[in-house]
């Protein structure tokens, strides 16, 4: 997934909107316009560091005078009582970016921190993990991003980058050859250039698969251990493979075992613990 600026203000002025509406009352009432402090971004966790070049862009939308001094950076490892930036200006701008760079940072973390336990399981076979769009909405882009900067791969970024023909599609176009003849016929019609990747849920599917072709990534839905050896016999090394349903941190290591190229996880955006952070005033 490539991050643009651009993006990244997009989010930022709808998070702002949706929290600070018509102004953050409660500081403007309580504290002096003109007063000024810093505040620190305190560890009450151990894991996988996220968000600190979004936080940074935050503080930057809700005030450009607001300085940032970063301590620890995106990807480093943290623990309890560290500290990762320091921020200092107006009292009332930091208070209103409080809760957006804690509730980006705190749940960036969290993916960051259980995709690089998974990337630390893949160590020693050629199998990657991907996410998916089982993303929080409004949300997909700071999710996809902690993934990267777990050591993860960003998979397509949504419907529009992408052709991935799942079971219902192959179901509603009438089988695996007319799903992907219309794809191809597709692309050519509109002059789009998209990958095709394709899932397929047994072997008898997958030799469909393979007599059509034209395919950018074959999925293994929901197999075995041992049919995901028996297909990739099959398979031979004629396409990148992906195992994919309900893999879980306990499981991923058997399937990159197996010899796939990698597997995709909706348990890194879906299932996961934020962590503990906490923005306080330095007095």
């Amino acid at each position: 997934m490539e991050i643009k600026e651009q993006d990244i203000r997009n989010f930022i002025q709808a998070a702002l909107k949706e929290d600070v509406g018509d102004g953050d009352h409660t500081s403007l009432s309580t504290i002096p316009a003109d007063a000024k402090g810093k505040a620190q971004l305190i560890v009450k966790d151990d894991g996988i560091l996220a968000g600190v070049e979004l936080a940074k862009a935050i503080f930057k939308e809700v005030d450009p005078e607001l300085e940032v001094e970063v301590l620890l950076n995106d990807g480093d490892a943290i623990k309890y009582g560290d500290i990762a930036f320091y921020v200092s200006g107006k009292d009332q701008s930091i208070l209103t970016a409080e809760r957006l760079v804690l509730n980006c940072m705190q749940r960036m973390s969290g993916i960051a921190t259980i995709t690089n336990e998974i990337v630390k399981k893949l160590e020693g076979t050629k199998c990657k993990v991907l996410d998916t769009r089982k993303t929080t909405p409004n949300f997909r882009l700071p999710e996809k991003w902690a993934v990267k900067i777990g050591g993860g791969v960003n998979h397509r970024t949504g419907l529009y980058d992408m052709i991935l023909i799942k079971d219902n599609h192959v179901d509603y176009a009438g089988g695996i050859k007319n799903a992907l003849q219309a794809s191809k016929k597709y692309l050519k019609e509109t002059g789009r250039e998209l990958p095709i990747e394709i899932e397929v849920r047994n072997l008898d599917e997958l030799q469909l698969v393979l007599e059509e072709g034209g395919v950018l990534r074959i999925m293994l839905d929901n197999f075995d251990y041992d049919l995901t050896r028996e297909a990739l016999e099959i398979i031979n090394g004629r396409f990148p493979v992906e195992s994919s349903g309900g893999i879980t941190p306990e499981t991923v290591k058997a399937y990159a075992d197996c010899g796939v190229d990698y597997v995709s996880m909706g348990y890194l955006t879906h299932s996961v613990k934020s962590l503990d952070l906490s923005l306080k005033a330095v007095k």
